[in-house]
C-alpha cells in the first residue's frame, strides 16, 4: 500500500530533472496522469477479480505488475517509454490497494478491523507528505531513476512474504464483472484526458486528432450509459445520479482531485525553476501544503463525528481552495519563503476541508445495497479529477511557457539547452537569467490563476449540497484517515456492512454488549456465553467442535479453557463424547437468545442507514457475521490465522 500510494506523488519533485534528461516537456504531466488513469480503471474491477480468482492470487499478480512497471520506468530512455511504464505501474497499484484492503476484511477480526484499515488509510496521508521529499532526495543524491528502482527490492520481499503468510481465500459466489462498462469508461476517460493534454501543445485545438479524441470519448461515454442500464452488476449504477447528494459529492470529489494533484505536480516545478533550489529542497518547501491538507482533513472528520454536521466543510473548503489558488498565482522570484509557505498552507487547508467528508456524506445517504458502488464512485471521480488536473495543468503550463520562453531566452542571450533542468539554468548568473526565470514564474502563475474558476464551480456546487442528519453508524468512520484520502475498497455492500458492524463493536460493543445479553435473559456468565457461542460457531461452520481445535485457534493451551467447558457440561449446556463438544437443548436456547439479542441490537444501531431507506435487517446482519466466521474458521492451517480471530466473531454474536 505504501509503494502504490507513494508513486502518485514521488515523481513530482523529480519531473523537471526527468524532462531535462528525456526531453518533451509538454508531456511531463502524463508521467502522473498515465499512472492515475490506469489506477482508476483497474480499481473498478480488482475487487471482483479477487472474488473470482482469489484475493491472494490477485494481490501477488498486482505486485508483479507493479514491480515490472517500476523497473521499466527506471530504465526509460524516452518520455513515451516512461509514460507507458507508468501506466503498467498504475495497473499494479490499483490491484494492490483494493486487494490489500479486502484482505484485511478477510483475515482480521471484526472488532479489530478498523484499526488495521485505519493504518492502511494513514499510509495515503503519510505518502502525500513524504512522496515529494523522497523524490527530491533520490533525484539529488542518486538519480531520478531510483524513485522507481526503489520499489523493486521491496516488492520482491512483499511477493515472498505474501506467498508465505496470506491465506488463500475465494468468494463462494461467482461475481459478475461489467467488462463492457469498465472498457467504455476507460476509453472515455483516457480520450478526454488526452484531448485536454494534447490540445494546444502537441496538436492545435481544432485539429483532426483533438476533435477525433473528443468525439470518440463522447461516443464511448454514451455507450457506457447504455451498457450500465443493461448490466446485471454495473460498475457505476446510473440510479445513483438520481440522488442530488451523490451527484454533488462526485462533482466535488472531481474538483478536489483536480486541485490537489495539479498543485502537487507543479509546485515543485515552480520552486525549482523560480528560486533555483534543489529537488530535495523543493520537496521541503511544499511541505506546508501537505501539513495543511492533513491537519484540516483530520480535524474536519473529528468535528463532523461530534456534531453530525458536514455541509460547511465542502463549502468552506472550496472557498479556501479558490483563495489558495489565487495566492499561489502571486508567487514569483521575489516572494519571501515564509509568505509562499503560508500560501501553500492555505491551499492545503482548503483541499483537506473538502476531502475528508465527501466519502462520509455518500455513505450517510446511500441505500445499503448501493453502499459499495457509491463509495467507489466518489473515489473514482476523485482519482479521475486528479488525472485531469495533472493533464490540464500540464497543458496550460506548456502553452503559457511556449509563448513566453523564446523571447525571454532571446533577451537574456541564453541558449535553450540551459533550460533543460533548473540546476543548469541557475548555473548562470542570476541577473542574466532574470527574464527566463520571470517567464517560468508568470507561466506557472497563470496556470494557478486559470484553476480558480474550477474552485468557484466547486463552491457553487457545495452550496447546493443537501445536509441530512448524520447517522450514528456513519459517525464511527470519521476518524479513519483512509476515508479522507479516498482509499479504495473492494466495492460491495456486504463488505461495507462488515465494516460498519466492526466500527460499532469497536466503539460501543465493550460497554453495551454485556447489558444487551443480560437483558435477553441469558443465565450464563460471560465465560459461559463465550463457551457456548464458540461451540455453536465451530459446529455451524466446520461441522464439529473440539476443545483442542478451539484452543489452537486462540493460541492457548487446552488446559486454560478446560474449566469453562467443564462448568458448561455440569450446567447441562453442553455434552462431551469422544473429544467432541456439542450443545444440549438448553445450550441451543442460550445461543439463540444471545444471537437474537446481538442481531437485534446491531440492527437498531444500523437502523439509520439511510434517511429514505431502511437499514440492513437481522438476516443480513447474521449473514455478514456468518461470512466472517466461515472465512476465519474454514482454513486448513489454523496457525496461519491472527490471534483471537474466532473469539472476536463470537463476541459479535
Amino acid at each position: 500500500m505504501l509503494l502504490a500510494a507513494l508513486d502518485q506523488t514521488i515523481v513530482s519533485t523529480a519531473l523537471p530533472t526527468i524532462v531535462g534528461d528525456l526531453g518533451q516537456a509538454g508531456h511531463q504531466s502524463w508521467v502522473i496522469t498515465a499512472y492515475l488513469l490506469a489506477d482508476t480503471i483497474i480499481v473498478a474491477v480488482a475487487g471482483k477479480l479477487g472474488d473470482l480468482f482469489g484475493r491472494k492470487r490477485v494481490f501477488q499478480v498486482s505486485v508483479v505488475v507493479f514491480v515490472a512497471g517500476s523497473a521499466l520506468s527506471g530504465a526509460a530512455q524516452n518520455m513515451e517509454w516512461l509514460i507507458a511504464a507508468r501506466a503498467i505501474q498504475g495497473l499494479g497499484a490499483g490491484g494492490l490497494t483494493v486487494t490489500a484492503t479486502a484482505l484485511i476484511g478477510d483475515v482480521i477480526p471484526l472488532r479489530e478491523r478498523g484499526t488495521y484499515q485505519g493504518a492502511l488509510g494513514a499510509v495515503f496521508g503519510v505518502t502525500t507528505v513524504i512522496g515529494p521529499l523522497l523524490g527530491g532526495f533520490f533525484t539529488d543524491d542518486l538519480t531520478w531513476r531510483w524513485a522507481f528502482y526503489v520499489n523493486v527490492p521491496i516488492a520482491v520481499l512483499v511477493i515472498a512474504a505474501a506467498a508465505r503468510t496470506i491465506p488463500s481465500l475465494r468468494s463462494a459466489a461467482r461475481p459478475i464483472i461489467d467488462y463492457a462498462g469498465i472498457a467504455l469508461i476507460g476509453i472515455g476517460s483516457a480520450g478526454l484526458t488526452l484531448a485536454t493534454s494534447w490540445g494546444g501543445t502537441t496538436y492545435p485545438w481544432g485539429s483532426a486528432q483533438i476533435i477525433g479524441l473528443v468525439v470518440i470519448s463522447i461516443i464511448a461515454l454514451g455507450l457506457f450509459v447504455l451498457a450500465e442500464r443493461r448490466a446485471a452488476e454495473p460498475v457505476l449504477p446510473l440510479r445513483l445520479f438520481g440522488g442530488r447528494v451523490f451527484t454533488v459529492c462526485c462533482v466535488l470529489a472531481f474538483i478536489v482531485g483536480f486541485a490537489m494533484l495539479g498543485a502537487i505536480t507543479f509546485l515543485p516545478t515552480l520552486v525549482q525553476y523560480v528560486d533555483g533550489v534543489s529537488a530535495t529542497t523543493s520537496g521541503l518547501r511544499t511541505l506546508p501544503l501537505m501539513i495543511g491538507l492533513l491537519a484540516t482533513s483530520i480535524t474536519a472528520g473529528r468535528i463532523v463525528g461530534r456534531t453530525g454536521r458536514y455541509k460547511v466543510f465542502p463549502v468552506a473548503g472550496s472557498f479556501v481552495m479558490g483563495i489558495g489558488l489565487f495566492l499561489l498565482s502571486r508567487i514569483d522570484q521575489h516572494t519571501p519563503v515564509a509568505l509562499s509557505s503560508l500560501y501553500m498552507l492555505v491551499m492545503g487547508a482548503g483541499i483537506g476541508l473538502s476531502m475528508q467528508v465527501l466519502t462520509l456524506i455518500v455513505q450517510n445517504t446511500s441505500r445499503y445495497e448501493d453502499l459499495g458502488v457509491a463509495t467507489s464512485g466518489v473515489t473514482f471521480f476523485r482519482t479521475l479529477g486528479s488525472s485531469f488536473g495533472a493533464s490540464v495543468f500540464g497543458s496550460l503550463y506548456a502553452n503559457f511557457l511556449g509563448s513566453r520562453l523564446p523571447p525571454a531566452l532571446a533577451r537574456a542571450r541564453v541558449a535553450p539547452r540551459f533550460t533543460s533542468t533548473p540546476t543548469l539554468l541557475h548555473s548562470l548568473p542570476a541577473a542574466r537569467i532574470a527574464p527566463v526565470v520571470d517567464a517560468y514564474a508568470h507561466s506557472l502563475n497563470r496556470v494557478f490563476l486559470w484553476a480558480i474558476p474550477v474552485a468557484a464551480v466547486g463552491f457553487g456546487v457545495a452550496l447546493a449540497l443537501r445536509e441530512v442528519p448524520l447517522r450514528g453508524s456513519a459517525r464511527e468512520a470519521t476518524g479513519d484517515v483512509g476515508h479522507g484520502f479516498g482509499m479504495p475498497g473492494p466495492g460491495d455492500s456486504e463488505h461495507g456492512l462488515e465494516q460498519a458492524i466492526g466500527r460499532i463493536l469497536r466503539a460501543r460493543g465493550r460497554a453495551e454488549v454485556p447489558g444487551v445479553i443480560a437483558a435477553a435473559g441469558v443465565r450464563l456468565d460471560e465465560a459461559g456465553v463465550w463457551g457456548v457461542m464458540e461451540i455453536s460457531l465451530f459446529s455451524r461452520i466446520s461441522g464439529s467442535a473440539q476443545l483442542q481445535r478451539i484452543a489452537a485457534r486462540h493460541h492457548l493451551p487446552a488446559a486454560v479453557l478446560e474449566p469453562t467447558f467443564s462448568a458448561l457440561a455440569e450446567a447441562g449446556m453442553i455434552s462431551r463424547a469422544d473429544g467432541q463438544l456439542s450443545l444440549t437443548h438448553a445450550g441451543h436456547g442460550e445461543v439463540d437468545r444471545v444471537r437474537g439479542a446481538m442481531r437485534a441490537w446491531l440492527a437498531e444501531q444500523l437502523s439509520d442507514w439511510s434517511p429514505d431507506e431502511p437499514g440492513p435487517d437481522t438476516t443480513q446482519i447474521g449473514a455478514a457475521l456468518d461470512r466472517i466466521a466461515r472465512r476465519i474458521i474454514d482454513q486448513d492451517n489454523p496457525t496461519e490465522l491472527p490471534r483471537a480471530s474466532a473469539g472476536a466473531v463470537t463476541r459479535a454474536g
